[in-house]
Formats: C-alpha cells, sequence, structure tokens
C-alpha cells in the first residue's frame, strides 16, 4: 500500500462526521475490506505518518491545544492529526500553529483508537493474535527539541491565546 492509497481511505472514512470515534469504526470496516498483508501495509503507512510528525514544534502545539501533553497524550494526539486526513495533516506540519484549527477550544485534540485500527482489522479478518508480532516495525526518533514547558506559549501565541485553559 502507498501513502495515496493510504490518505484516501483515512479521507473516505471521515466523509460526513466530525465524529472521531464513529470515523475510527469506518476506518476499521474499510481496512477489514484489505487482505492480511494490505491490512498490515496500512498500520506501516500510519506508523510512517506518526513518526514524520514526532516532532518537538507538533508536541508543543499538543501542549497549548490540549492544556498538556504526555507522552501517550502526543501519541493520541497523532492519532487524531492523521485521522484529520491528509490536508489537515500535512498543513499542520508545514505549521504546527495550524493544528489548532481543527478543534474547539475546550475539546479535547487526542485519537487513541486510531492505534488499533489495523490491529483489530488484521485480528478479525484473520482470527490470529499475532499482529505485533507481525506487522512491520517503524523505529521513530524525536525530531528538534523539546520545549521547556514554562515558555512553551511563547513558541505559539496565538495558539496559546485561543486555547488558554
Amino acid at each position: 500500500m502507498d501513502k495515496d492509497t493510504f490518505w484516501k481511505m483515512v479521507d473516505q472514512s471521515r466523509r460526513g462526521t466530525k465524529d472521531v470515534d464513529e470515523q475510527m469504526e469506518r476506518l476499521f470496516a474499510l481496512v477489514r475490506e484489505l487482505d492480511p498483508p494490505e491490512i498490515l501495509e496500512f498500520d506501516r503507512c500510519f506508523l510512517e505518518c506518526v513518526k514524520d510528525a514526532f516532532r518537538g514544534d507538533l508536541w508543543a502545539a499538543a501542549y497549548i491545544i490540549n492544556g498538556g501533553c504526555s507522552d501517550d497524550g502526543f501519541d493520541y494526539f497523532l492519532g487524531w492529526l492523521i485521522a484529520l486526513g491528509r490536508i489537515n495533516y500535512e498543513t499542520a506540519l508545514g505549521n504546527p500553529e495550524r493544528a489548532g484549527d481543527c478543534v474547539e477550544p475546550g475539546d479535547f485534540a487526542e485519537c487513541g483508537k486510531s492505534w488499533s485500527v489495523a490491529a483489530r482489522a488484521y485480528e478479525d479478518k484473520t482470527g490470529k493474535t499475532d499482529f505485533y508480532e507481525t506487522a512491520p516495525k517503524v523505529y521513530r526518533t524525536l525530531i528538534g527539541e523539546l520545549f521547556e514547558e514554562d515558555k512553551v506559549e511563547a513558541l505559539y501565541p496565538e495558539l496559546a491565546e485561543r486555547f488558554r485553559h
């Protein structure tokens, strides 16, 4: 599976809904229709998107938007960012402050369910529970510097003003 196909599936799952849980069920149904090797490739594409967005500047934006952001919280934020679709994802990578465009103050920008879509589809399709042993590994390292919590608002003052908690 290539990235274009991956993004088409994500974008298709978003059509007609703003509810991320509903979207994840739609995405699961789409991924479930793939052959097991394609499901593994879908997961590889997802993890490559996570790897590309595993950046200090995006973590700072997530911290501001969500009023704090742990390691797991950042993973869930990246799952949410990917669930927003290709255009929103690429826009946020180009300018992390733009990640705030797709969330209202007070809402939480996280989607943990995006991390298990491929595993659920694989296990449902094959009846096997060896997904995490079988799936390709995609390793990541933080790109850029991690922000200082007491100075994070200075990085994105407009975002900080909009999401002041």
